[in-house]
């Protein structure tokens, strides 16, 4: 796996399951370290486990525990190791997705939580956040406060990099695309490329200039050559399917070349 990621980005990782999405990412944040190769993330190998490294990552797992205390504890005891922790920030994102922090953190319900941990990393303001399937647990307001708050999160020293399976939950969000499968990457663009590259139509019936069809109510969503310039919005989900299915025709045209881990 050779990836390259950069500053002031929102990157999309998308991949089946069982693809390297979530290793990826522990890789990333020294929770586990590579059997071969290398990694460097802001200057540092995260094998190491470096301070200096680590209060500049944060990450929300898919899975996660919190303890039996208030937030204000919580808070007192982890706060600390984040040296650019905004307390008037954490207190704008408890307000803004209606967290109960009257509650313990472990009697809370699972989305809030989910909303909870959210709010710490992103008051934490690290130059690396990491999320895996943040949006799992959320409803669907909390998941428009989701889109609204990262839109606003992010800037020209943070790296954002977000992997679900929800594509919808990103599609107005992300700015590049990384997509992986049987642990490569295939696809490493920004939304524009794609955009300029390929378009995204609903159409009737098919001819001869579709890349790639599904069936849509009323006819079929399709890929095409953007040979005329057109402006369409991404589709997430047609293109994770289109890749999978076509991925060297599609791989091609984006010019995107398989295969570090580097940022």
């Amino acid at each position: 796996m050779n990836l390259e990621l950069k500053e002031g980005h929102i990157y999309g990782l998308l991949g089946k399951n069982g693809a390297g999405k979530s290793t990826l990412l522990k890789n990333m944040a020294g929770l586990v370290y590579p059997v071969s190769g290398t990694i460097e993330v802001l200057h540092f190998d995260p094998c190491n486990r470096e301070p200096a490294l680590l209060q500049e990552i944060s990450f929300i797992p898919e899975e996660f525990h919190l303890p039996a205390v208030k937030s204000a504890s919580f808070v007192k005891s982890n706060a600390s190791f984040y040296p650019k922790f905004d307390h008037q920030y954490f207190s704008e994102l408890i307000h803004e997705f209606e967290i109960p922090i009257e509650q313990k953190l472990a009697d809370m319900s699972y989305g809030q939580k989910k909303k909870y941990i959210i709010s710490f990393g992103l008051a934490s303001n690290t130059k690396i956040m990491i999320m895996d399937e943040p949006t799992n647990g959320l409803d669907i307001p909390s998941k428009v406060q989701f889109r609204k708050i990262m839109a606003s999160a992010i800037s020209d020293e943070r790296c954002v990099v977000i992997s679900t399976h929800q594509v919808r939950d990103l599609d107005n969000l992300i700015d590049a695309v990384i997509l992986l499968d049987e642990h490569r990457v295939v696809l490493n663009a920004d939304v524009n490329t794609i955009t300029d590259r390929i378009c995204f139509k609903k159409m009737h019936a098919l001819d001869d200039q579709v890349l790639y069809a599904e069936p849509a109510l009323g006819g079929f969503n399709t890929i095409q050559l953007n040979t005329l310039g057109e402006d369409s919005k991404l589709d997430l989900e047609i293109l994770f399917n289109a890749v999978l299915q076509k991925k060297e025709l599609i791989t091609n045209l984006l010019n995107v070349t398989e295969d570090v881990e580097r940022i």
